[in-house]
């Protein structure tokens, strides 16, 4: 029997889904992360190589657990089709440099594209749609559209963003710290203005912020944003030699901005407070932003000519994934947003396994043929 196998790969974790020929999800395996620019060519393939494997082993009786099902024999291949979404891989020289050792280790020349192709698998599912925008919104962020394309791949008509912590990632975790700690020094800086006995400053995600770095003026948020990194693979006692040092000197500086974005979601979410919602307002209309790109009006005006690539957003299914889209009320923000910018979406789904959507989409494509 063969199957059909998706792989997630990603800048914190590997996940791997297998189907058969029905879509029916057989095995399921993790691994560590692999994203491939982040990685080189030989620890992706390894990372690819563990998970896959703990997937099949998922499933497949009597197999050994030290034992590699990777390569398959010539004789009985595993796979029918495969499909890897993989992130840090931006360029058709990247997927090139991907696809002969893939297809040697699974036995089937597989496709390889971003990460994002996957979110957008549910293309296929759905008659009543006839292009897709992927969103990812988690430790980083990225938009992509798509139409469909031959068999069970995408088309990619348009993309924005993807640039990572330093340029962009607007709408992801960094994004959200970032700007939390902005805005704390925004409202710092103007109350500085008035007599002290009249600043009120007060919030709890400002609370909360400066209780996990264990500060009470907020101006020390600046030494702690811009401490160096560690060194790669130094102790904590190798930090100066202070195993007293604060413990943001042990976190490098994108994971301490990052980590806040569940800080501000608790006290915009839960607290109600007035700084964190406004602080979500900004990211969502930047990620907004980038989705509009994309989307061209539904009602066009007349003799207005619009990109030939933009979609219609009733035409569309918005495939949300990542862990803050995860969150539905700040998807319900993103979707606020597009509304009252006149985009109202046919169809919207939150992707929590990108690689079970797409070995769906690929045992789909499979009975089409």
């Amino acid at each position: 029997m063969s199957y059909y196998l998706s792989v997630d790969c990603g800048g914190s974790k590997t996940a791997a889904a297998i189907a058969d020929s029905a879509g029916n999800i057989l095995g399921r395996g993790q691994g560590g992360p692999s994203n491939f620019a982040y990685l080189g060519l030989p620890n992706f393939i390894q990372a690819v190589t563990e998970t896959v494997n703990a997937a099949l082993k998922s499933f497949i009786p009597d197999s050994a657990s030290t034992q590699s099902l990777l390569p398959p024999p010539p004789n009985a291949p595993l796979f029918a089709s495969a499909w890897l979404g993989v992130s840090g891989v931006d360029s058709n020289a990247a997927i090139a440099r991907l696809i002969p050792p893939l297809t040697a280790l699974l036995g089937v020349e597989p496709i390889v594209a971003n990460d994002t192709h996957l979110l957008a698998a549910p293309l296929r599912l759905h008659d009543d749609v006839s292009a897709a925008i992927g969103c990812v919104s988690g430790t980083g962020g990225i938009v992509v559209s798509f139409k469909q394309g031959e068999g069970a791949r995408l088309h990619e008509l348009g993309r924005v963003g993807g640039w990572g912590w330093i340029l962009g990632d607007e709408g992801g975790g960094f994004h959200v710290g970032r700007e939390a700690v902005r805005q704390i020094l925004w409202d710092e800086d103007r109350a500085s203005v008035h007599p002290p006995e009249k600043r009120d400053t007060a919030s709890t995600l400002k609370a909360r912020i400066l209780e996990r770095f264990g500060i009470d003026d907020p101006f020390e948020l600046l030494t702690i944003v811009h401490w160096p990194d560690p060194a790669p693979g130094a102790s904590p006692a190798a930090e100066g030699d202070d195993a007293s040092a604060p413990a943001y000197t042990r976190m490098v500086r994108e994971k301490r901005l990052s980590s806040l974005a569940p800080l501000v979601f608790a006290a915009a979410f839960e607290d109600k407070d007035a700084l964190a919602l406004r602080v979500l307002g900004l990211t969502t209309r930047e990620l907004v932003d980038q989705i509009c790109v994309l989307l061209r009006p539904g009602a066009e005006e007349a003799g207005k000519t619009y990109p030939e690539r933009t979609v219609k957003a009733s035409e569309t299914i918005l495939c949300f994934g990542g862990s803050l889209v995860g969150v539905e009320a700040y998807r319900k923000m993103v979707l606020d947003e597009l509304e009252r910018r006149g985009h109202v979406m046919k169809r919207v789904t939150f992707i929590d396994d990108a690689a079970v959507a797409g070995a769906k989409a690929l045992a789909a494509a499979g009975r089409a043929q």
